[in-house]
């Protein structure tokens, strides 16, 4: 047989076993009755994305971290730049977090604490290890209110996209932050996200921001999502308050 005769019938047959195998992958998702894939479960991020999306050598607050951001920087305006520098000179104050605020979207996702899904035909909802934070997404096919409402998690709607589930998210207030590392948005925040399945136990989800009072471009980031399996793994609450407590309940005097 000539030589360009097997070397087409192997490039076939390599194009056949690699269909074959994302075809395989595909099928041992998890799926809804509906045949849509079931995001259901405890996942968590392995990344460093919650120090810094951005990349950063070692520093006493945070590891080293390559960023997860394409592009690797954030496109800020000049005004916008010098309040992030000012965050970043006082994060171990400002950070919202740090007040046991809602963490917001997307930086609830890349936390590095773990959240749990419970997806309907109609919805997803996720909720949130820290402060138990509850997300609605919606998958029935309704729009975005109308009114100019400020949320702390914004409003979601979703579709679908093949496997992929694509969720716009907007209506949100000014008071979160992207990452400790005082990266920020206004309340003109528009965030879509896509969840991919890619394989049974891993997702990988993306963002697309954009926030013309902030940034210059719209950008993307992506993490990897790990589906917890360990036995009787669960969320635990975790409420954090950084009152002076001595201030706002000072000690009873010492009875006489």
């Amino acid at each position: 047989m000539p030589q360009t005769v097997l070397l087409l019938a192997s490039s076939v047959l390599l194009l056949a076993l690699a269909a074959h195998n994302v075809n395989a992958a595909t099928q041992k998702i998890p799926r809804l009755a509906n045949g849509k894939p079931d995001f259901s479960g405890i996942w968590q991020t392995t990344s460093a994305a919650d120090y810094d999306l951005e990349p950063h050598s070692n520093r006493k607050d945070a590891p080293p971290s390559a960023g997860v951001v394409d592009g690797f920087y954030l496109p800020y305006l000049p005004k916008a730049l010098e309040q992030k520098q000012k965050n970043f000179a006082e994060r171990d104050k400002l950070d919202p977090a740090l007040k046991g605020y809602t963490l917001g979207v997307p930086r609830g996702i890349y936390y590095p604490e773990p959240f749990q899904i419970f997806q309907r035909k109609q919805d997803l909802t996720l909720v949130h290890q820290f402060g138990h934070s509850v997300r609605t997404i919606h998958t029935d096919g309704t729009s975005h209110p109308k009114a100019p409402y400020d949320w702390w998690l914004g409003d979601s709607r979703a579709h679908w996209e093949g496997d992929s589930l694509v969720v716009d998210v907007k209506h949100f207030n000014d008071k979160t932050w992207f990452d400790r590392a005082g990266n920020f948005h206004s309340d003109a925040l528009h965030v879509v996200e896509t969840w991919t399945f890619l394989d049974p136990n891993t997702i990988e989800y993306k963002a697309h921001i954009e926030d013309p009072n902030v940034f210059s471009k719209p950008w993307d980031l992506s993490v990897m999502l790990y589906r917890h399996r360990e036995k009787n793994f669960q969320l635990i609450e975790d409420y954090r308050f950084t009152l002076d407590y001595d201030e706002h309940y000072p000690p009873k005097p010492d009875a006489k």
